[in-house]
């Protein structure tokens, strides 16, 4: 019996410390995952300068050069055809390489917030796509921390963009609410709906979530919120909340960033 007792004692001892290590083991992925997306937005934040400094400069130096060339050729009407039409594809690019860096890092997420970075975005998203978005967007007074604005906009992102790719809808909402003790954004089409066995698979965070999914999942998880996924044969909705308790702590972590960048 003695035997027995001390046999379980040790088998209930090696599992406490594998579930210890499983926790461990948990938390270091989550960490790593968490800084993964600090680095990807970090990253498009640079690529997104770079482009404007870089590659902007080249195409506004080139616009230049077209309209030296178009006055030296107002004889030649064939050669001012010609410019013109360079000019035209110097302006597309131009066009091109401004919606590219605003995709990867939006200026007005880091001037004037979340509320007003969404609607330019939802707008943007509406004249590519063709599908009618209609938002409600709450603007507050108060600007959220870094994060926090960062993580609404890349679920905003993820959420159309799935949208797009998936739902067949012609029509979506977008809603953002500021309560007193959470924010809520609301992404809903009006499309086919995610068939009953998948939709049971991405709300059990299984391998068929996806990578685009799975990061808006890690990006509130990082904010202590949660990700709903709502479908049936009228649309799907997505819904991120995230609470407002510990917005002191995310504020006093964004100073900390800043203050080491500087």
């Amino acid at each position: 019996m003695w035997i027995l007792s001390k046999h379980a004692r040790q088998i209930a001892l090696a599992q406490a410390e594998l579930e210890s290590l499983i926790v461990h083991r948990t938390a270091e992925l989550q960490n790593l995952s968490q800084r993964l997306l600090q680095v990807q937005d970090e990253e498009r934040r640079k690529i997104a300068r770079d482009l404007h400094d870089t590659t902007g400069q080249t195409l506004a130096a080139l616009k230049m050069s077209i309209s030296y060339l178009q006055e030296s050729c107002k004889q030649n009407s064939a050669a001012l055809a010609a410019a013109s039409d360079i000019e035209q594809l110097a302006d597309q690019a131009i066009e091109e390489i401004r919606t590219t860096t605003y995709l990867l890092h939006p200026p007005l997420l880091d001037e004037v917030g979340f509320a007003c970075a969404a609607e330019w975005y939802i707008d943007g998203f509406a004249k590519r796509s063709g599908i009618k978005v209609k938002a409600d967007i709450a603007n507050s007074r108060e600007r959220l921390p870094k994060r926090m604005e960062i993580a609404l906009f890349r679920v905003l992102q993820e959420s159309l963009t799935n949208v797009h790719r998936h739902s067949k809808a012609s029509d979506a909402s977008v809603r953002f609410q500021h309560q007193p003790e959470a924010v809520i954004l609301e992404v809903q089409d009006f499309g086919r709906g995610i068939p009953s066995e998948r939709l049971s698979g991405l709300r059990q965070a299984s391998a068929e979530m996806g990578v685009g999914l799975a990061g808006m999942r890690e990006r509130l998880h990082e904010l202590n919120g949660k990700l709903e996924i709502e479908s049936d044969d009228n649309g799907t909705s997505m819904r991120a909340v995230i609470p407002l308790y510990a917005i002191a702590q995310f504020q006093r972590a964004d100073c900390g960033q800043i203050a080491a960048s500087g």
